[in-house]
């Protein structure tokens, strides 16, 4: 599903979860959300066990702000909007910039790692310019994830990210120009 079609499911959905109560709407959201926002998640922190507390809290916070939503906005936009602005407060937070972990810690974390790497890479055939997304700044990688991935357009990712739409356009071009330049030299 497209375009039009897709908006039109969009709007249904939102009217459908709006007159449900509250605790039905977050238990739909989170069926059909929840494995796309973890992914999100994790293209922020890389780590497979905060993604998925971040995930946890995103959801809470949905919960607690549901009475919010007043469809303006496509539901998976505001609900990807409360995600980012999410992630990028934990990123920001003492708790993340204080985090040491043991060697151990880090062995075993890696194949966690992996897995769900391996969950964001299967959304596309290339594995070599999955991984290669997942290795650029985080400025560029959210609007290459946001626009191919989730294939948001330029407007929306703007609206989820508060970020206005020409510097969208800038780092999506200089991203594609970094991937580009990475994956030559493959």
């Amino acid at each position: 599903m497209v375009g039009r079609e897709q908006r039109t499911v969009e709007e249904t959905l939102s009217e459908i979860l709006l007159a449900m109560d509250r605790e039905a709407a977050i238990d739909q959201i989170m069926q059909l959300y929840g494995q796309d926002i973890l992914q999100l998640a994790y293209t922020y922190v890389k780590q497979k066990d905060v993604a998925e507390d971040l995930t946890q809290e995103i959801f809470i916070k949905c919960y607690k702000n549901l009475h919010q939503y007043n469809r303006k906005s496509m539901l998976k936009t505001w609900l990807w909007r409360i995600a980012v602005n999410h992630c990028k407060d934990y990123l920001r937070s003492w708790h993340n910039r204080h985090i040491i972990l043991s060697e151990e810690q880090a062995k075993s974390g890696s194949g966690m790692k992996d897995e769900v790497e391996a969950a964001v890479i299967k959304k596309d055939d290339d594995s070599q310019l999955a991984a290669a997304v997942m290795n650029l700044p985080d400025h560029y990688r959210e609007v290459i994830y946001l626009h191919y991935f989730e294939e948001m357009s330029m407007k929306e990712i703007a609206a989820v990210t508060g970020i206005n739409q020409n510097t969208i356009k800038t780092r999506l071009k200089r991203a594609k120009q970094l991937l580009k330049e990475r994956l030559e030299e493959l």
